[in-house]
């Protein structure tokens, strides 16, 4: 029994084996997709936190809703963990300027034979020494000090990543919460549209039973609210979608159901409170990426000082002390046990690395073009900020300029409707007026609400790109 199950569980073992093999390899064809094997399918991973739980009858505002994905989504917490990291490292590398001190418990054995003339005798002996060993570097410098100011740059570089990181999350929820709004403000213009196209076609129904409009102006009418009808779904549509990227910015699944604001209740800005050249100062001075930047910059330079460190010596002091309590044994006589005795031992060393196969050079070569490597990407990001913001500026002011024209556009759009609807009923006016008219109102109102909203998202997308949204936030 014994040799058949042995190999049986070898055979076993080397066809699982095989198996984890064959989930390895290469696709076989490039025709096809690879198909993984059933067994090693990745499982989906639940989510770390509870997810936010919105309440349906409450209407929640821009505000709430960036708070709440400030602490629900998990990117935040993926650049908050990063930052505890960066900071365990500043303790990591402060520590080494403190020396290191470690007890020891030591316990050996020994047996020899010892040549004594004219005879070899036994020996046997044991010791056993709890110590307790010190190991201090004196002086080396200043390259642990180096390595500190490369952790606490790393740090702040960290930090700033993620203050960016909030940045962006907050916008993310603007640019989604307006497209909302916006979708929101388009399905109610399209409901209005398409009840002034029934508006229109119930007229034109009633003047032909009447004998006062033909058959083909009932059918244009009739195509105007066919297409009111189309607009609309496609708004509705548009609605839904636009719910689900809010609902991603947030955190949380897109199936979860919640209210906003309508468009209607915003304050609309009237004009930009501060002129380019001040946005674009105010940019350099608080943008969280660009302060990054910066830090990983400093981080190089103390770097480069550290790789200079390497061509000087290093002065440590290290020892340990304790007690030994030993046995030991001749030939078959009886052991002797010796009392406790006091061991220690010291030492000064003074350490120069003369020669190395070039390899300070090398690290030094390194770390120097790291430093212009980021010295460089500053400049470029310095550049890109102010391209960014002179860009935002003038999308915001040219969204302010839309938002007015829209509506004035939307006011008289609606005079002219309802004057053609009238006229209409009295007679003075066509089938094609009165369509035209609708036409033009329902062009005017989605003008109107598009507008609205890109003026928001633009002045949002200004605060996003100054890094106000990090102190004043939406």
């Amino acid at each position: 029994m014994k040799s058949f199950c042995a190999p049986a569980i070898v055979i076993f073992v080397m066809l699982q084996a095989g198996g984890v093999c064959l989930g390895q390899q290469a696709p076989s064809t490039a025709e096809r997709p690879w198909e993984p094997m059933p067994n090693r399918r990745p499982d989906i991973l639940p989510r770390g936190i509870p997810q936010f739980v919105p309440d349906p009858l409450k209407v929640y505002t821009l505000p709430e809703l960036v708070d709440i994905a400030e602490q629900n989504n998990p990117e935040t917490r993926v650049a908050w963990e990063n930052a505890k990291a960066r900071a365990a490292e500043v303790g990591v590398s402060k520590a080494s300027l403190y020396p290191t001190l470690a007890a020891l418990a030591l316990a050996d054995t020994s047996r020899s034979q010892i040549f004594f003339s004219p005879n070899f005798i036994r020996q046997t002996s044991g010791t056993f020494s709890p110590v307790l060993v010190l190991d201090y570097i004196i002086f080396d410098f200043g390259r642990r000090l180096q390595e500190v100011a490369i952790s606490q740059s790393n740090l702040l570089a960290a930090n700033f990543l993620f203050n960016d990181t909030h940045r962006k999350i907050i916008f993310q929820v603007m640019s989604a919460y307006y497209r909302v709004l916006n979708s929101k403000g388009q399905e109610d213009a399209q409901e209005a549209n398409l009840k002034n196209a029934q508006t229109v076609l119930d007229a034109a129904e009633a003047r032909l039973h009447e004998g006062l409009a033909t058959l083909p102006d009932v059918l244009e009418a009739r195509s105007a609210a066919a297409q009111a009808d189309y607009d609309l779904q496609a708004a509705i549509g548009a609605t839904e979608i636009a719910h689900g990227d809010l609902a991603n910015a947030l955190g949380v699944t897109p199936t979860v159901k919640f209210q906003v604001e309508a468009i209607q209740t915003l304050t609309i800005p009237q004009d930009l409170t501060d002129a380019v050249e001040t946005s674009i100062d105010r940019a350099l001075a608080q943008r969280p990426d660009l302060m990054q930047r910066v830090e990983q910059l400093r981080a190089t330079g103390a770097e480069v000082k550290a790789a200079k460190t390497a061509y000087l010596p290093t002065l440590s002091l290290d020892g340990s002390g304790g007690l030994a309590h030993t046995y030991a044994q001749q030939n078959l006589a009886p052991g002797v046990y010796s009392p406790n005795q006091e061991t220690w031992n010291a030492r000064l060393s003074l350490t120069w690395n003369l020669f190395d196969g070039f390899a300070r050079e090398s690290r030094l070569a390194r770390a120097k073009a790291d430093q212009r490597q980021a010295a460089a990407e500053v400049d470029a990001i310095r550049d890109q900020v102010e391209n960014q913001v002179w860009a935002a500026y003038s999308t915001a002011r040219t969204a302010l300029r839309q938002q007015k024209a829209a509506a004035a556009l939307l006011a008289a759009a609606s005079e002219s409707y309802d004057a053609a609807l009238q006229s209409y009923n009295y007679g003075v006016r066509s089938q094609i007026d009165v369509v035209s008219a609708q036409r033009a109102l329902a062009v005017a109102r989605t003008a109107d609400v598009s507008a609205r909203t890109q003026l928001l998202t633009g002045i949002a997308a200004l605060a996003f790109e100054t890094g106000d949204l990090l102190r004043h936030g939406p």
